[in-house]
């Protein structure tokens, strides 16, 4: 009779090894072909403070359309380190469904988290700043944003809890200085889809090792944003070395120009493709 050959593998199991101690073996082998990926084709949208992911709803179809995975994270906007862990979450969601390397992408406040703990994870290799905030090491969005000479218009609109330690923007605010730009409609959809901002948590926590520094970057300037400023994000894009663009548009430019932003998203990804 000829032998059985049993695969090494199957021998494991048949001769009573649990298989729970397999599975570490399997998830190495795909974490290796992971590695093996240089194909950017994972990218995750991080929106800013007072909004959600919705910011990304005209961004979303059209990266998908050019073949990219894409995941917009939904952060609670309670402090620095639950948005950090938010967006660390869509990062082991898009590897564990499409392994491969990821860029991150952050709008605003965004670019805050994008820079700290969720930037510095080794499977994303680049970052892409929305008008956003880009701080060195020990800076935060309010010490940038205290470089300015007088405060951002969006100052004047800021609505705050009896707490006084979180914040929204009044109607008024979203059609004057946040929005401004967008069609009437649009702007009442995106004061209706805001969350609530622990801005004293947000705003003021400084970035300890940000991302930018080991990792390539591109920056998207809002010529007409009444948050940030042009001439801070100017400032930023060129103190971290990003490859920048500038656009006409108000604050929330994905949502004013999506095809324009996913265009400089997917040229990014492709770059870093090899």
């Amino acid at each position: 009779m000829n032998s059985l050959r049993i695969p090494k593998f199957l021998a494991f199991l048949c001769f009573g090894l649990p298989l729970a101690a397999f599975l570490p073996v399997l998830a190495g082998a795909q974490t290796s072909d992971a590695g093996a990926n240089h194909t950017v084709r994972n990218i995750i949208l991080v929106h800013g403070a007072w909004a959600n992911g919705s910011s990304w709803s005209k961004v979303i179809p059209l990266l998908e359309a050019r073949g990219f995975h894409v995941v917009a994270a939904h952060m609670p906007l309670t402090s620095l380190q639950d948005d950090d862990a938010a967006v660390e979450r869509s990062i082991e969601r898009i590897t564990q469904t499409n392994p491969g390397p990821v860029l991150l992408v952050g709008h605003s406040y965004g670019g805050v988290v994008i820079g700290d703990v969720p930037g510095n994870d080794p499977r994303v290799v680049g970052l892409v700043y929305v008008a956003a905030f880009a701080p060195d090491t020990g800076q935060s969005a309010l010490s940038l944003l205290g470089t300015l000479s007088t405060p951002p218009p969006i100052n004047n609109y800021l609505v705050f809890d009896p707490t006084n330690t979180s914040a929204w923007i009044s109607d008024e605010g979203i059609a004057r200085a946040f929005a401004q730009d967008l069609s009437p409609l649009e702007q009442r959809e995106v004061a209706a889809v805001q969350g609530i901002t622990a801005v004293g948590d947000l705003f003021a926590t400084p970035t300890v090792t940000p991302a930018w520094k080991s990792k390539p970057s591109w920056f998207v300037i809002s010529g007409h944003d009444d948050v940030i400023t042009a001439g801070l994000e100017q400032q930023e894009a060129q103190a971290i070395g990003a490859k920048t663009i500038e656009l006409p548009t108000c604050h929330v430019a994905m949502l004013q120009e999506p095809g324009r932003i996913a265009h400089f998203i997917s040229s990014a990804a492709e770059s870093l493709s090899h």
